[in-house]
């Protein structure tokens, strides 16, 4: 591409070489399978941190910084000369990733552009036009006859922006208005005849929106490619990793018994309206005033306080046959780990007793008074699905009696599974690695019909969602705030800004996980009462 400079000096013909690559293809590399996924889960801490800034509605100025940091702490190899194929084997992985929705695709496009935007500013001028030429752009800069003929008009666009016109060197193009939109739209260049004439610190413009439509037409491609063929040949290698890394969980680890203490049972209802994040305390309180959970709030929740009771949905009438088939077969399990918000194993084992047994007692009762009832004042035959046991039962008394006896065991079965399992013949056999969900995993859950886990900024209505915030005590202002980024889709970001309304706390890491939350809150709780304390004492201290 021709380049005319304003004051006539010769372009340089010496060979300059960006260090940002365009992705137009796939390196012939051999990657390790390790490698393939952690250069990839790199990045993506890089394009999640990005997200999160433009979320915050960080200025240009506090994003640049933000991606520099972000780069070098995440995209950097111990070899040097490794880092361009880093940065290349990882946009192609995550590219992969990202193919497969159309909702994946539009957030990966989304951030992809916003880094290759703050990474190409980076590069010289020499650098820049090397790439304006790797995408054989059409334009060609103003003959230094027609610069002097817009100077001045040109000169009064840099003034309003707060810049001055540097005519000695200046560079301009002079480009088709309806491709530079964004600089149209914030009034930043000047534009004569259907014409914007484009700066050289501008250009940044023209190559973005031809990387963008190189990208989305090539997710579509690879999208293409990955569900004819690829898919099925990678099943038991990359696919696997592929369909996980877009859902992973990319901060601390929450296995571990967290640092702020345990919680003791009387404490937990308290502690449930300070700390508990929304998702967590509408669970809670569902579970205290239903005495009832279905299998996804029970994993939600039972995770997040340290240990789940694994019933299978057990506790519903029409299920009790197969409960009782369940627990004979052993397919119960009882999981308990060293995670959560630090509920000690009795206490844990205790709160769901205590919670689940008056729905057993209901149901053991009614299997009673069921179980010797006349034939006369017999209920209808509950709705239980059939098995091979039971197919071909007619509705004669004999057959209730021997569904309703099997009930009635069944009821034995679990309130004898809840209130007197004897741990020692299960924790050595049904120990399993279960760790705390993260809010991609929570956000990413379909709730059915009455079920209540989930994210509730996802899956709450508007209506709904301002009631739970405004009985958090979030004042109405902070509820709009939240309300904003709920319809722009940023539903860990609404947490993090419950979180600071809640806690009057800022919380620039942002909220990725309900046992930050929790771990959070009370680090502030125990700020607060540990200030009130040495204030005590301080005050003791000078009425001696």
């Amino acid at each position: 591409m021709e380049v005319v400079q304003s004051n006539r000096k010769s372009s340089s013909s010496k060979v300059i070489v960006s260090t940002l690559p365009l992705y137009r293809s796939a390196p012939p590399l051999e990657v390790r399978l390790e490698d393939f996924e952690l250069f990839a889960m790199d990045r993506l801490r890089v394009l999640k941190g990005i997200s999160d800034g433009l979320g915050r509605g960080k200025k240009p100025e506090e994003m640049e910084k933000l991606i520099a940091n972000l780069w070098k702490e995440n995209m950097r190899h111990p070899q040097a000369n490794e880092e361009a194929n880093k940065d290349v084997i990882s946009h192609f992985v995550l590219r992969l990733v990202y193919c497969r929705t159309e909702e994946l695709r539009k957030w990966f496009l989304s951030m992809e552009i916003t880094l290759f935007r703050y990474r190409f500013r980076l590069e010289s001028s020499e650098a820049q036009r090397a790439l304006m030429s790797e995408f054989k752009l059409p334009y060609k800069a103003v003959s230094n006859a027609e610069f002097e003929c817009v100077k001045d008009k040109l000169g009064q666009v840099a003034r309003s922006m707060g810049q001055t016109l540097a005519a000695a060197d200046a560079i301009f193009y002079k480009v088709p208005f309806e491709e530079v939109p964004e600089l149209v739209a914030g009034r930043r260049v000047f534009i004569h005849k259907g014409y914007a004439y484009v700066a050289m610190n501008q250009v940044v413009s023209l190559v973005v929106t031809q990387f963008r439509s190189y990208l989305s037409k090539a997710l579509i491609l690879t999208n293409r490619k990955w569900t004819s063929t690829v898919r099925e040949q990678e099943m038991d290698r990359l696919t696997p990793i592929v369909e996980a890394l877009c859902t992973s969980y990319l901060g601390p680890d929450y296995s571990q018994a967290n640092k702020v203490g345990e919680i003791s049972l009387k404490d937990i209802d308290q502690i449930a309206k300070i700390s508990f994040p929304l998702c967590m305390r509408h669970l809670f309180e569902k579970v205290r005033e239903d005495h009832h959970l279905k299998h996804g709030g029970r994993m939600q929740l039972g995770l997040f306080l340290k240990v789940v009771l694994y019933l299978h949905d057990m506790i519903c009438l029409q299920h009790l046959v197969c409960v009782f088939e369940c627990i004979v077969e052993t397919r119960n399990q009882l999981m308990i780990g060293e995670e959560g918000v630090g509920l000690k194993l009795d206490d844990a084992l205790t709160f769901w007793k205590a919670e689940f047994a008056p729905k057993v007692s209901g149901l053991l009762q009614c299997a009673r008074e069921i179980a010797v009832a006349p034939p006369s004042e017999l209920p209808a035959t509950p709705a239980i699905a059939p098995n091979s046991a039971r197919d071909g039962r007619n509705s004669a008394r004999d057959g209730h009696n021997h569904d309703f006896n099997v009930l009635f065991l069944a009821a034995h079965a679990v309130e004898y599974w809840i209130i007197n399992t004897k741990l020692s013949l299960l924790i050595g056999e049904c120990r399993e690695d279960y760790t705390p969900y993260s809010c991609q995993k929570i956000i990413s859950s379909t709730p059915g019909v009455g079920d209540h886990h989930g994210c509730p900024y996802r899956h709450f209505s508007e209506e709904n969602l301002r009631a739970a915030l405004l009985r958090m005590g979030v004042s109405s202002r902070a509820v709009e705030d939240v309300m904003d980024k709920v319809r722009n889709r940023h539903y860990q970001l609404a947490c993090t800004l419950t979180f600071e309304a809640v806690h009057g706390s800022s919380c620039d890491a942002g909220i990725n996980h309900p046992n930050q939350y929790f771990i959070d809150s009370q680090r502030i709780v125990q700020s607060k009462v540990d200030d009130v304390n040495s204030f005590r004492i301080f005050g003791s201290t000078v009425w001696v």
